[in-house]
């Protein structure tokens, strides 16, 4: 019923497996690789074509600096916490709210507006530029961070919800029962007896918001359009000029944007990992 242990496999099922292991880390980090080695390259190493072999100048300090001195990199890290932190806290709290009360709340309707969160999912996001754009411009949130964070709330909850419903369905009735007869409110029972059991569950869609909203190119192109406000992801795009590209600072912007996340899934690693295998076992 379940995969075979790749230890308890034959001798050649092993060296395969591994062997396929390999390919597929090196081919992952291929790409990265190539970005980490041209943000330490000079600009004449990429106009004479050495893009993957070792830079013949090794310029990590200068770049890394240049990129902060010679463009809004700074501007644009601090644009993207700005609209990630709100948004990740916004999409957390009501999804929580909202998959207790369709975990745990028998009433009319309820699969009905679970369907509806289940089917939101599955929109193709592309259809929903120009309407999305349209209203914002209509309520004058369009270049504003007011406006992007409101949207990735709203475009973010379905999912949280789904994914907040499922780990409180195997919360215990009775645990929520006992308290209701010592005369908890439901908001106490819902903070100090419901939350704590889902932490980790919390602490992986918290990463995963976080991850979701700070990579978020597409809406960020169609919703901002001055650099004043512009994230991270829209913002390094805007470093390449008409004619010239820098792509040693393009690569080095491309570096420093990721390791907020990165950063943020290492610090909660244990709670994340947690929180996915939570419920996998039974007794």
């Amino acid at each position: 019923m379940y995969p075979t242990d790749i230890r308890q496999s034959s001798p050649l099922m092993q060296v395969t497996y591994k062997t396929a292991l390999v390919i597929a880390l090196l081919l992952w980090l291929l790409p990265l690789a190539a970005v980490f080695l041209t943000s330490m390259r000079s600009i004449g190493d990429i106009n004479m074509g050495n893009y993957w072999g070792m830079p013949s100048e090794i310029m990590l300090i200068e770049n890394y600096t240049e990129v902060f001195r010679r463009t809004n990199m700074a501007t644009y890290m601090r644009n993207s916490l700005l609209i990630t932190l709100p948004a990740s806290f916004g999409a957390v709290a009501l999804s929580t709210l909202a998959g207790y009360a369709l975990a745990k709340y028998h009433f009319r309707g309820n699969i009905l507006l679970l369907a509806l969160f289940i089917g939101g999912n599955f929109v193709p996001f592309q259809i929903l530029m120009i309407p999305v754009r349209d209203l914002t411009l209509d309520l004058g949130m369009y270049d504003s961070i007011q406006g992007l964070v409101i949207f990735h709330i709203a475009f973010q909850t379905g999912f949280c919800t789904l994914f907040m419903r499922n780990f409180m369905v195997d919360v215990p009735e009775e645990l929520i029962e006992s308290a209701r007869l010592e005369g908890a409110s439901e908001f106490r029972i819902f903070f100090t007896i419901v939350l704590p059991l889902v932490r980790p569950a919390i602490a992986a869609l918290v990463v995963l918001v976080f991850t979701f909203v700070w990579n978020d190119y597409f809406w960020a192109l169609v919703l901002m359009q001055s650099d004043e406000v512009r994230p991270v992801t829209a913002g390094i795009s805007a470093l390449k000029g008409q004619w010239l590209a820098s792509w040693q600072l393009i690569s080095a912007g491309s570096i420093v944007a990721a390791i907020p996340p990165v950063a943020l899934f290492f610090l909660m690693q244990k709670h994340f990992i947690a929180g996915l295998t939570l419920g996998a076992t039974k007794g």
